[in-house]
């Protein structure tokens, strides 16, 4: 059955997924891992990841939605009558519903420090202070609580105005705005004295620093950013035209993607460089270092601003996918209108927000396997969720589906052509490799 509510355009479903897929991850993770392992080597390692194991992930999930037209849920459902496989769907939602009650408070912090950036916080010279600052953000359970609401709220407001007029419209107003000012940043950032040397750090690969992990990290850094294996780009794909080129529009947002971690990239590693600090700070590159090189930089005060204003779009651009996936859901599976679907969505994220919000402050003595209840709901969804669910995604399209249903998705019902080697290649590292790589994430994030 078609969707009443689905994307206006091919250009629409493409500009949401890249949505989905362009997070946080994308300027905070993925600089920190280029420093972390070795600038273009790292690069390099990733966009073949990308490429021979993430897209064909990919592609199997946006075959599932399309062909299904349903939610992710009543996907399995439709294509695999009467079979288990419909559990694999709500894996799906419950990896989304863990993803996005942690990374509620994360986008919370994102308001926080855009109006510290508006007010002039961050115009002290010590590093030590950005240190405090930061630990003060995340362990305050008032604002924790307070920014993680305003967030889902803002988050909602967006689903509750349908696909085509709230998600599409959304998209297609903060991804070019992202695109703009990550670049008036990079500009800037090349301009300082000195960022020479963080582009030849970024383009001249350092293969002494390749190891195991780094392959794994690259890995896992590809299928988390795509948004792989938690049912958002089923979701996307069941709202989009069956006319519309899959691997173009598959291929095209793994390449926007990659474009934003790249870039976002340059905008950050000569700034780092530019003043002496090491561009292996980790995940507190973007909330402690960058606020640092701010407030140090002439006009770095504006920079802060665009910077963490971007931020907030490329956050909550992907906790919009999340929530459609459980609105999705509860609208198909329980007959629930949109108004009522989101409500009902919005109050279970609200609860186990707030205990991700207050659990490094008042529930910090909290501990599930020893970790507080934030951490577990990363770890959790993670390595068991998102992960099983990616697993099971390309398993299901590689050995359950049949060949001449994939082949009929993937071609658009044979509008467009493509070649008997190129399809088998494809189905090739649906069937192999890809499982192989989903393994790898999840064993090693268990392990």
């Amino acid at each position: 059955m078609a969707r009443q509510d689905g994307f206006g355009s091919s250009f629409g479903t493409l500009i949401a997924l890249i949505g989905s897929a362009v997070g946080l991850g994308n300027l905070w993770r993925f600089p920190y891992l280029v420093g972390t392992n070795g600038g273009a080597a790292f690069i390099i390692i990733y966009l073949i990841c990308v490429v021979f194991l993430c897209l064909p992930g990919m592609i199997s999930e946006f075959v599932i939605g399309r062909r299904s037209q349903q939610d992710v849920y009543g996907a399995f459902k439709v294509l695999a009558p009467g079979s288990k496989w419909k559990y694999a769907g709500l894996v799906c939602v419950l990896g989304v519903t863990t993803v996005l009650s942690f990374y509620c408070v994360v986008g919370g912090w994102t308001i926080d420090y855009l109006i510290k950036a508006i007010g002039m916080k961050f115009s002290v010279a010590d590093q030590g202070a950005f240190n405090n600052i930061f630990t003060s953000v995340s362990t305050s359970s008032t604002k924790n609580t307070f920014y993680m609401l305003i967030f889902l709220v803002c988050t909602c407001a967006v689903v509750l105005m349908g696909v085509k007029n709230g998600i599409e419209k959304c998209n297609k107003v903060m991804m070019p705005v992202l695109f703009v000012l990550l670049i008036v940043i990079m500009v800037r950032s090349l301009t300082l004295p000195g960022s020479g040397e963080g582009m030849k750090f970024l383009f001249k690969p350092d293969w002494s620093k390749v190891t195991t992990s780094t392959v794994i990290a690259a890995l896992g850094q590809g299928f988390f950013s795509l948004s792989l294996g938690c049912g958002t780009i089923i979701t996307y794909a069941s709202y989009s035209n069956k006319k519309d080129n899959l691997f173009k529009t598959s291929g095209l947002t793994a390449l926007a993607d990659t474009m934003v971690a790249i870039l976002a990239s340059i905008a950050i590693m000569p700034s780092v460089f530019s003043y002496g600090i090491s561009p292996t700070q980790g995940p507190g590159l973007a909330f402690v270092t960058l606020p640092y090189v701010f407030a140090n930089m002439p006009f770095g005060w504006l920079m802060g601003i665009l910077f963490f204003f971007i931020m907030f779009i490329a956050a909550i651009s992907s906790s919009i996918s999340l929530l459609e996936v459980m609105v999705a859901y509860l609208i198909e599976e329980f007959k629930a209108n949109r108004m009522k679907a989101t409500l009902l969505s919005f109050s279970v994220v609200l609860i186990l927000g707030t205990l991700c919000a207050l659990s490094q402050g008042a529930l910090s003595g909290v501990h599930i396997f020893k970790k507080n209840i934030f951490d577990f709901f990363d770890f959790i969804s993670a390595n068991v969720l998102m992960t099983g669910g990616g697993l099971l995604a390309v398993l299901f399209v590689g050995w359950r589906l049949s060949k001449k249903d994939f082949k009929d998705e993937f071609t658009s019902s044979g509008k467009y052509n493509y070649s008997p080697w190129f399809l088998s290649t494809v189905l090739l590292l649906i069937k192999y490799l890809a499982p192989i790589g989903v393994a790898l994430i999840m064993i090693n994030g268990l392990i």
